[in-house]
Formats: structure tokens, sequence, C-alpha cells
């Protein structure tokens, strides 16, 4: 008998990192996320009390603008509170078994990829812009003279490989959570089977309506495919 399986089987694994399950690495990976988010709150809220110390006149920056308006720090601080909630939803998920308490996490890691693969592309069409972008650097920037002195395509070539670097650990780790995912669902779902199982509960196959009907008729033959 031959089963007919998804092409993306062969990408699903119960392991990540060749040392420990989905589910834990799920588990660390929202940790992980939910500390780096908290510490960014903690420094922007600490911005917010105390403004001057973050401040960085437009002088320094050789523009005609603030570094951090208030306007921005409370779109940042709206975007770290929404953050750490995903990531706690993610983690508590992963412990308690619950998958859809992952997807918002599994969604932001697309989403999250897209705009880096954005960034790739970008580059890669549009060479010239990293050029553009270091004369507008502040004349203090650390390394600005040495970086503008590398030639132009090494310089994209460098940039380019450190985004595919980027991408595919990112990719792996989109690649995890979705595993994670996967087996909660299909370990929930075969709990469902199993209780159904334990208590009793006929189930019948087509064309068989209800036991009456199947009561002194053989069954239909298996399906078997060549």
């Amino acid at each position: 008998m031959r089963t007919m399986s998804s092409p993306w089987a062969r990408f699903y694994s119960n392991s990540c990192c060749l040392c420990c399950h989905v589910r834990t690495g799920t588990i660390i990976l929202g940790v992980w996320y939910l500390i780096i988010n908290s510490v960014v709150l903690l420094i922007l809220l600490s911005a917010l009390t105390d403004p001057d110390q973050y401040h960085l006149p437009s002088a320094e920056l050789g523009s005609e603008f603030e570094f951090m308006d208030d306007a921005n720090m409370c779109i940042a601080t709206a975007i770290s509170l929404l953050m750490i909630l995903i990531c706690a939803m993610a983690t508590y998920g992963a412990y308690k078994q619950r998958a859809a308490w992952i997807i918002p996490f599994f969604c932001y890691q697309i989403f999250d990829f897209a705009l880096n693969t954005l960034v790739a592309i970008s580059v890669l069409v549009y060479p010239n812009t990293i050029q553009d972008y270091l004369r507008q650097l502040p004349a203090n920037f650390p390394y600005k003279e040495d970086i503008m002195a590398v030639n132009p395509t090494c310089l994209v070539v460098i940039i380019l490989l450190f985004i595919s670097i980027i991408l595919a650990f990112k990719g792996y780790l989109i690649s995890c959570v979705w595993n994670c995912y996967r087996y909660i669902n299909g370990r929930n779902n075969s709990d469902v089977l199993v209780y159904i199982t334990t208590n009793d509960t006929a189930v019948l196959l087509p064309p068989y309506d209800d036991p009456a009907s199947a009561a002194g008729k053989d069954p239909p033959p298996p399906y078997v495919s060549a």
C-alpha cells in the first residue's frame, strides 16, 4: 500500500539545533525575544522620563531634526509592548501545548523575514543607495571613512552575504516554530482520537450512516493505490 504524503513533510522534524525538542526550542526563543523586548521597553520608558539623557542635538547628526521625538518614542513603546505580548503568548502556548497561541509569533517571524528579504533585494537592485546612505551619516560616525573607502562592489557583496546569513538563520527559526506548531497540533488531535476510542464511540465509514444500515452487509473493499 502506498501512502500519499505532503511534499513539505520531509522538512518536518521534532528536533531543533541538533540537541533539543522543537517545543523546548520555541520556549527558549520566546523567552529570548521576551527579554530583548523587555530591555528595549525599559530603555524607552527611561528615555520618556528623562529625555535629556538620550537626546542628541541635530548638529551632531548633520540634519534638521531630533534623534527621537516624543511621538516616535510613544510608537516604539507601543510596538515593544505588542512584541512582549506576542512573545509571551508563544512561550505560554508552547509550554501549555496550545497551538493557536503560537500563530501570532509565527506571523511576526514571517513579516520580519519578508522585510529583511526586501532589504536584500533593494541592495541588489539599487547598490548605489549604500554610498548615499553612508554620506548621510554624521561625520563622527565610527569607521565611516574606512567603510566609504571600501570598493563599492565589495561592499555590496559583503552586505548581501551578511544579510543572507541572517535570512538563513531566521528561516531556520521559522521552521522550528512551525514544526512546534505542527507537533502540538498533531498531539492534540491524537489526544482527541484516544478520547473517542476509550469512550467506545463507533466510527463508521461511508456509505453506512448508522449501525442499523450496516448490519448484515459486507464492508466496502479498502482503497489501495497502485
